[in-house]
């Protein structure tokens, strides 16, 4: 783009710039309408669904709190869990079955009580949920288990299709390490 000062403009160039703005200003205000009314639709969308995903995961965590094992109805059959850390049970998890049978039940297995969580925050965006949340039990041997958890919740028609989980893994191998597991 070219801008000229203004005592070399072209006779009549003043005119049809003029006359350029009108007309877009004339057509303009229609499309900024449909378009704030496409972003005020998409919002309020996006808070319903924030809303849902929240209630559907803060109402989960209550029955959980209340000793109701919850996540075979929160969880997706195909959930991606991935455990960030290091440690035997970090790793990336394909489907709800591996994640119980190879990261949820070596620890919970060697507990007398179900894990109590206590819920500190949870945040919504669109179709995602965090959660921090502290969990308490007792193990099989008497000692207490302690940890402090956060998971990233990806949600899909009222399902955790894809969740990251953050804890203290050593708290966690101190437990399978240390109890023997419950006999069922």
């Amino acid at each position: 783009m070219t801008i000229l000062p203004t005592r070399q403009w072209v006779p009549g160039a003043s005119r049809r710039a003029l006359i350029t703005l009108a007309l877009l200003s004339l057509a303009l205000p229609g499309t900024a309408i449909a378009n704030a009314t496409a972003t005020q639709v998409q919002a309020a969308d996006s808070a319903a669904i924030e809303q849902r995903n929240r209630a559907i995961v803060e109402a989960a965590f209550e029955k959980w709190r209340g000793g109701t094992y919850v996540f075979g109805e929160l969880l997706a059959p195909n959930v991606v869990w991935t455990i960030h850390g290091s440690g035997p049970v970090a790793g990336t998890y394909r489907n709800q079955k591996d994640f119980v049978e190879q990261a949820s039940r070596p620890l919970t297995s060697r507990l007398a009580t179900p894990i109590a969580p206590e819920v500190h925050n949870i945040f919504a965006d669109g179709d995602t949920v965090i959660i921090r949340f502290d969990g308490t039990a007792i193990t099989t041997s008497g000692a207490p288990y302690r940890n402090q958890f956060v998971w990233i919740l990806k949600m899909k028609n009222g399902l955790v299709v894809n969740a990251e989980a953050f804890l203290d893994l050593v708290a966690y191998q101190q437990v399978v390490d240390n109890n023997a597991p419950r006999s069922e």
